[in-house]
């Protein structure tokens, strides 16, 4: 029966291939359980509500993705969003969290609109071909960049920006022979190769007191402290400056998840082998209502904007290639309210190996860009620098869209046929605009 609904043997993979790669996604986003409470906190929001609401909703999200879409997509309340719900809405815009919910909530159900209308298939389907593979190129960029900073082989330098890290230390020792177990494994084709690298660096982190666990679990009764605390009266009653800030909020909610979702759906189907010739996704609208639901949810539980987790792209090089592998990862995240010391016991060094090899996986679709023509080559070389660079998806896809969209122009290349991608081009630069200000 599981093999008929997710469609195992049409996509040449097994339950067990698939419960191992949703096991290694897990492990390469479960440091989100520890992470998102820690940033939400500074908002005054109690830390074990937040914990179980992270749980809650990224194992409920997960599983939705992955019976009602078939992709082994896993979600959860996304990085960068819940630094901008803490720092820029609560603290620095003296919102209380309570009402930045309401705005959470609000944006969820603006996404959901744009879903239902087809508004947000248009602008996936809008952006061109080549743009699609650099930025998966891109965000891989991105994620070999976090697992290289995570591990410390990558440090900050005030001179030079970054540097390289003190090798002899344990974190970066782990972190590299990690992913040198990882490659010789793949090399040999072992099954599992990914995740046996990141149980093995946990395992060598824990040996050298690189991981410490927590005193206590979480549990449901916990999310008392802000299930429905949400205000969305609130978030339509600020007066003054604030009584314009609220369509600003919600506007970066909205946007900055649309275009990063898109850079993740686009990476990880990709990287999957799922996307067609002409680059369309399978059960693209589901993946979008799933997307759309779980924000919504997330704001009514507790916790700022959900988003699609690059780190699904750690369990499809694992072999994950339908929903079941985000469905493991659902269960797993329901599991994690009962045993949280241990997951948290796992130190983000143990999965930086999967995202620095998974990075390196993911340059292949640059070899279909036409880096002849300046045209598509510029904007192309702009997205996938950008990306990591900046630490942010929506970044490369807006320098890659505005300087796309200007060179069609500039040499009498533009169609009418593409109209959305200017009328997006011309957002991005309104957006760049405002962010000057």
């Amino acid at each position: 029966m599981i093999e008929r609904y997710f469609g195992l043997a049409e996509r040449g993979t097994t339950v067990r291939t698939e419960l191992m790669a949703g096991l290694t996604t897990f492990l390469a986003m479960a440091y989100i359980v520890v992470v998102n409470p820690a940033i939400l906190s500074a908002t005054g929001m109690p830390v074990a509500a937040v914990a179980a609401a992270t749980c809650l909703i990224a194992g409920l999200a997960s599983i939705m993705m992955g019976l009602y879409a078939n992709l082994p997509l896993a979600l959860a309340p996304g990085m960068g969003l819940n630094a901008y719900f803490t720092y820029t809405v609560v603290k620095g815009m003296g919102v209380p969290w309570e009402t930045a919910l309401g705005c959470v909530f609000l944006s969820g159900v603006v996404f959901l609109i744009l879903t239902l209308t087809g508004v947000r298939r248009l602008i996936i389907a809008a952006i061109p071909l080549p743009l699609l593979h650099a930025i998966a190129a891109g965000v891989g960029l991105f994620i070999a960049f976090i697992g290289l900073k995570d591990a410390g082989v990558v440090v900050n330098n005030p001179d030079t920006t970054v540097a390289l890290g003190n090798l002899a230390q344990p974190a970066p020792a782990i972190a590299l022979v990690g992913l040198f177990l990882i490659g010789a494994l793949q090399a040999w084709k072992v099954k599992g190769a990914v995740l046996i690298g990141v149980l093995a660096s946990a395992l060598a982190a824990l040996a050298l007191g690189l991981a410490h666990g927590a005193p206590a679990g979480f549990s449901l009764t916990e999310l008392g402290a802000t299930a429905l605390k949400l205000d969305i009266g609130g978030a339509f009653h600020l007066k003054g400056a604030l009584g314009g800030a609220v369509v600003e909020i919600v506007f970066v909610f909205l946007f900055v998840d649309l275009f990063d979702n898109i850079g993740t759906l686009v990476a990880v189907t990709s990287k999957a082998g799922l996307v067609s010739a002409d680059g369309t996704i399978p059960n693209v609208d589901r993946i979008l209502m799933t997307d759309s639901v779980a924000t919504i949810a997330g704001s009514l539980a507790g916790t700022s904007t959900v988003v699609s987790y690059i780190e699904s792209a750690a369990g499809v090089a694992a072999g994950g290639r339908t929903g079941l592998t985000a469905v493991t990862v659902g269960v797993l995240f329901l599991l994690t309210l009962l045993i949280s010391p241990l997951v948290q016991a796992i130190p983000t060094v143990a999965a930086a190996p999967a995202l620095i090899l998974v990075g390196s996986m993911m340059m292949s679709g640059l070899g279909e860009i036409d880096w002849t023509d300046p045209t598509v080559a510029i904007p192309a070389f702009l997205t996938v620098v950008t990306i990591p660079l900046t630490f942010s998806i929506a970044n490369g896809l807006a320098f890659g869209l505005t300087s796309y969209a200007a060179l069609k122009l500039l040499t009498g290349k533009a169609v009418k046929a593409d109209w959305l991608l200017y009328v997006m081009a011309a957002l991005f630069v309104v957006r760049f605009v405002y962010l000057s200000h």
